[in-house]
Parts: structure tokens; C-alpha cells; sequence
């Protein structure tokens, strides 16, 4: 079927019916296997992005609990699942003291997977309640110069030559998006990528060069190369030299208990 005629979800986030039964099969034996509970699965990556391409592989990613035990030894086990790595899965998952860890240092990462657009698995009331304690504890400015380094790295790295990865140019977009709209106070940065560029493009030639961009990608493999695209280089490069200007407000003291009354209640809660 082309593409086009998909409902537009489908188009920006293709998941092959199959592939998530089988994805829902994997979170399962690993709940048998390592005695967890999978409390949250989803996909992160250029799928849960919105720009995959035909070949782009599955990022599954994962929060789990351990039973009550394993929280109350001296030396704590390991903290996190990872699956072998293959060209169709990548599927790994954090310890829920891990992540709720991270949620209080302001790991831009975990945040996004609170908004992916594709869900796997979900406990609704455990997501929902993670989802108001992210917001409680949200530190923009650990996010934003976590996005910033990323943006002008990739961008270092990989689109300075004759020809470039198409890719590269949204692994460069993506994140510098996420500093315009962090600077614009709008709150979490989502995973959805358009939902970036709605919110923080209004020039219509370099709204046009990415709707173009978005659109060869999605059916471009990963490895397609092209000529550099002037306006978005334009775009990153003054962007980029604007913002290591800016200095982010510190979010100061906060009230992490949240955080531990989620750890609590969620490794107290007795099986359904």
C-alpha cells in the first residue's frame, strides 16, 4: 500500500502489526525470565520520532519493577535488561529506582518516553503518576544544554562534508528544536518531532525545506546521502551560535518526594 494513503499517524509512526505482537511477546518472557513487572513500555528512536525510514529498526524501550526484596538487600543488583541487539530490535529497560534516579538528575531521555507517541505497554494508573511527577520535578535547564551539546555535536560531526546523511540533518533539527522550545518555556520536550516544529518554525522557506526533508527520509534508507540543503544549514548554523548565548533560569532547591512516595506505592502495590 503507499504510504500516502495511510492515516497520517501510521505515516509518521509505522509499526508493523506483527512486529508488535512480537515486541509484546519479548516484554512478556522478560517478565517471566527476570521476575519483573513491565510497568511502561514504548518506543523511542526515529519511529517514536516520527521520521523512519523503511529500513529503520525498533527502539523498545521499558520500565520495570522488581519485587519487594529486591530493593531491601546492602548491595543492589543490576538495574538494568538488555536484549542482544539485531537489525529489526533494540530492546533494553530500566529498574524503576533507576529511572525515577534519573527523572530527579533531569534525564532529558526518560522524559521523552513519557510522551511517545507509540505505547507497547502501559499500568495507566503508574504512567499517569509518573507523567504529573516528571512535570513536578521538571529541570529545563539540565535539558536544554543536554540538548544543546547533542545538537552541535552531530552537527560537528556529521554535516560538514559534500555529501551527508540525510538522517544526520534531523539528529541535528531534533534536538536544537528542543532548545528553541525549552527557551520559549513550553513546558517537557516531547518525543513527537513535529510537534516541535509547529511549535517553534514560522518561516515558511525553512518550514517548506523540512516538510521536504521529513518526506525523503520517510522513504529514503537510513544510509541515504544528498547534497548539503542551504536553508536548514543556514538555519542550525545561526541557531546554534544564538543559543550558546543563552542561559537557561536554574530550577534551584526542589521537593523530590514525589519521587519516593512513586517508588513506594509502586513496589507496595499488591498484584491485581
Amino acid at each position: 500500500m503507499n504510504t500516502t494513503t495511510l492515516p497520517l499517524e501510521e505515516q509518521e509512526h509505522p509499526i508493523d502489526p506483527a512486529i508488535r505482537g512480537e515486541i509484546n511477546a519479548t516484554l512478556q518472557r522478560i517478565e517471566e525470565m527476570h521476575d519483573v513487572k513491565v510497568l511502561f513500555a514504548c518506543e523511542s528512536g526515529s519511529r517514536g520520532w516520527g521520521f523512519a525510514s523503511p529500513d529503520s529498526d525498533y527502539d523498545v524501550r521499558f520500565i520495570y519493577a522488581n519485587k519487594l526484596d529486591w530493593y531491601l538487600t546492602v548491595f543492589p543488583g543490576r538495574d538494568v535488561i538488555e536484549l542482544p541487539v539485531n537489525e529489526i530490535y533494540d530492546v533494553s529497560g530500566w529498574d524503576l529506582r533507576k529511572a525515577l534516579g534519573l527523572l530527579r538528575n533531569g534525564n532529558a531521555t526518560l522524559i521523552e518516553w513519557l510522551s511517545s507517541p507509540v505505547v507497547y505497554a502501559a499500568d495507566t494508573v503508574f504512567l499517569q503518576a509518573l507523567q504529573a511527577a516528571s512535570r513536578e520535578v521538571h529541570r529545563p535547564e539540565r535539558a536544554y544544554y543536554h540538548y544543546l551539546h547533542m545538537a552541535s555535536k552531530n552537527y560537528r560531526e556529521h554535516l560538514q562534508g559534500e555529501m551527508v546523511k540525510l538522517k544526520k540533518y534531523l539528529y541535528v533539527l531534533r534536538p536544537l528544536l528542543a532548545c528553541l522550545w525549552i527557551e520559549q518555556d513550553l513546558g517537557p520536550v516531547p518525543m513527537r518531532f513535529q510537534d516541535m516544529v509547529d511549535a517553534t518554525i514560522e518561516d515558511h522557506e525553512l518550514l517548506a525545506a523540512i516538510t521536504e526533508l521529513l518526506v525523503i527520509k520517510r522513504r529514503a534508507k537510513e544510509s541515504e546521502l544528498s547534497v548539503p540543503m542551504p536553508v536548514i544549514n543556514r538555519f542550525i548554523e545561526s541557531q546554534l551560535q544564538r543559543l550558546d548565548s543563552v542561559r537557561t533560569n536554574s530550577t534551584g532547591d526542589m521537593d523530590f518526594s514525589v519521587l519516593d512516595r512513586l517508588l513506594f506505592d509502586t513496589v507496595m502495590k499488591k498484584p491485581a
